[in-house]
C-alpha cells in the first residue's frame, strides 16, 4: 500500500531516500513520470505525483467529446492505475520555494500543503491565451479541460433546442450561430466537429418533430440552419502547418459550410453577439475561445528566470543555479536544437519548442532520463527533438495529416490521424475505438447532462480541472 501523505497543512517530513516531486500530469509530467517509474523501479527513491486531478486529460481528442463522438471517462486516463509506483497527491501547486526545496498546494477541499523535494520537475502546463478585448472574459469559453468540454456540449444541444421552438426568426438564428476565435489545432477541430454535430442535431429534431410542429414554428426552424464561423487574424488557417495541409483543412470546412473568416478579429464581444474588426455585428449566443495558450501563472510566482513566459532551462532540461530543478512541457523554454540557424532564435541562441503534445511528451521521457541520471542512475542527454509531423481531425472521415512529411487528406488522413491517438494514449484505447465504432452505425444521442455551469468554466480560470460540477444551479 501506498504511504500517504501528512495531513494538510503539515509539512511532510524529508523522505529517507530522495524524493522526486513531479508538478503537473498533463503530457509532460505524465510521460516524466511514468518513464522514471520503469528507470526507477525497486530502486530507494520515491516518486510523488502532485495534480489537482487523479486522470490524465488526452486533450487532442476533447472536441470529441463536446462533439458527442466520445464519452468523457474516454480521454481521461487514471493515473493510479497508468502509474505503478508513484504517490499521487491530490492539489493544486501555489508556490515553489526553490531555495527551501518544497512545494506548497492547495488541496481539493481548500486545505493547504506542502511537499519536500530533492528532485523537482516542474510541468505545470499552460492555460487560456487571454487579449484585451472588451467583454470576451465574461461571454466567451475556452477549450483547455474537461469541464469546458462538456458544458460546450450541452450548450450546443440546448442553443440547437431552444432555436428549434423559437418562433422569432432573429433570435433562432442567433442561437444557432456558433463563433469560435482561433484558427489553430483546437479551434480548427472543433469548428469542423461542432458543424457536423449541429447538422445531426437539427436533421434528427426535424424528423422527429415533423408531423407535429406547427407551421409557424417549422418555418422558424427552416430558417435558422446551423451556422459556424472560424475567425483568426492570421491569413489561413492552421497558419503553423504546410500550405498543403492548410488548404486541405480549409476546403473541408467551406465545403462543410463553415465561413472561414482569415485576416479577422473580434473587437467587442456582448450578451448578443460578436462585432468584429470590420464592423460587422454577428449576433450569436456561442463565443468559443481558441487563440492560443500562455504558460501557467505559477511559473511567473516561483521568481525563476523566464524567456516568453516560460521557465528558462538548459537543453537537458534543468534551471541553471539550482541544482535538481527540471522543468519540461509548455511551462519550459526548451532551446529547439534541431533548428539553429532559425531566425525566431531565443536569448540562448536557438528557438524554443512549439508549446504541442509532441514536443511536451518527449520532453517528459528526457526529463525523465536526466532526473535519474542526477540520482546515479544512468547519464543524462540533451533534448533534440525532429518533428514527426501532425495531424489534425476534421471530423467524419476526413483529416489533414502529415505523417514524416507525407501530406494526405481525406479517409487516408483520417485512418493515420485515428491510428496516432490510439498510439499516443496512455490507456483506454478499446473504448476509444469502440465509441468511433458505434458513432460509425448509431446516431449521436443529444442530451444535456447539467453537469457544468457556465459560471464554472470562466475563460481566464488557470485551473479549468478544478471548476465544480454542482448538480443545480443557473446557467
Amino acid at each position: 500500500m501506498q504511504r500517504q501523505p501528512q495531513p494538510p497543512g503539515q509539512p511532510e517530513p524529508r523522505s529517507a531516500v530522495p524524493r522526486v516531486v513531479i508538478v503537473g500530469a498533463g503530457f509532460a509530467g505524465h510521460r516524466t513520470a511514468r518513464t522514471l517509474s520503469r528507470i526507477l523501479a525497486r530502486k530507494p527513491v520515491e516518486i510523488v505525483l502532485l495534480n489537482p486531478t487523479d486522470y490524465f486529460l488526452y486533450l487532442p481528442l476533447l472536441p470529441q467529446v463536446a462533439a458527442g463522438i466520445l464519452e468523457p471517462r474516454r480521454v481521461t486516463v487514471s493515473l493510479v492505475h497508468t502509474l505503478p509506483g508513484v504517490r499521487l497527491v491530490l492539489g493544486e501547486a501555489t508556490h515553489v520555494d526553490a531555495d527551501g526545496r518544497r512545494v506548497l498546494y492547495t488541496d481539493p477541499e481548500g486545505r493547504q500543503g506542502e511537499l519536500a523535494y530533492d528532485r523537482l520537475v516542474l510541468a505545470v502546463g499552460s492555460v487560456n491565451k487571454l487579449l484585451p478585448v472588451p467583454g470576451v472574459s465574461s461571454y466567451a469559453h475556452g477549450f483547455r479541460g474537461m469541464p469546458e468540454a462538456l458544458y460546450l456540449r450541452d450548450h450546443i444541444i440546448r442553443q440547437t433546442e431552444l432555436a428549434t421552438a423559437e418562433t422569432d426568426p432573429d433570435v433562432a438564428s442567433a442561437r444557432n450561430t456558433f463563433v469560435v476565435v482561433g484558427a489553430g489545432y483546437t479551434g480548427t477541430e472543433v469548428a469542423a466537429q461542432g458543424s457536423v454535430f449541429t447538422g445531426e442535431l437539427c436533421a434528427q429534431t426535424a424528423r422527429s418533430q415533423r408531423s407535429r410542429l406547427s407551421t409557424r414554428t417549422s418555418e422558424a426552424s427552416r430558417g435558422a440552419p446551423p451556422r459556424w464561423l472560424l475567425l483568426d487574424i492570421a491569413p489561413r488557417v492552421l497558419p503553423e502547418l504546410d500550405h498543403r495541409l492548410s488548404t486541405t483543412a480549409d476546403r473541408v470546412l467551406r465545403k462543410r459550410g463553415v465561413e472561414v473568416r482569415t485576416g479577422t478579429s473580434v473587437k467587442e464581444a456582448t450578451a448578443d453577439g460578436v462585432r468584429l474588426d470590420s464592423g460587422e455585428f454577428v449576433a450569436t449566443k456561442t463565443l468559443i475561445w481558441c487563440v492560443g495558450v500562455r504558460p501557467d501563472p505559477l511559473v511567473a510566482d516561483i521568481g525563476l528566470p523566464v524567456e516568453r513566459g516560460r521557465l528558462c532551462v538548459t537543453p537537458r532540461l534543468d534551471v541553471p543555479h539550482y541544482p535538481g530543478v527540471f522543468a519540461c512541457g509548455d511551462a519550459a523554454a526548451v532551446p529547439d536544437l534541431t533548428r539553429p540557424d532559425s531566425p525566431d532564435a531565443g536569448d540562448g541562441g536557438f528557438p524554443l519548442t512549439p508549446m504541442t503534445a509532441q514536443h511536451a511528451t518527449r520532453q517528459g521521457v528526457v526529463a525523465a532520463n536526466n532526473v535519474a541520471a542526477s540520482l546515479g542512475y544512468g547519464e543524462a542527454r540533451p533534448y533534440k527533438h525532429h518533428d514527426m509531423g501532425f495531424a489534425v481531425d476534421l471530423g467524419g472521415a476526413q483529416a489533414a495529416a502529415n505523417p514524416m512529411g507525407m501530406p494526405l487528406s481525406g479517409p487516408a488522413a483520417g485512418a493515420v490521424t485515428r491510428g496516432y491517438h490510439l498510439a499516443a494514449m496512455p490507456g483506454n484505447r478499446v473504448r476509444v475505438a469502440a465509441d468511433w465504432l458505434l458513432d460509425m452505425v448509431l446516431a449521436r444521442q443529444g442530451v444535456q447532462l447539467g453537469l457544468v455551469r457556465s459560471w464554472s468554466v470562466p475563460l481566464d480560470s488557470a485551473s479549468p480541472e478544478l471548476a465544480r460540477f454542482p448538480g443545480a444551479s443557473k446557467e
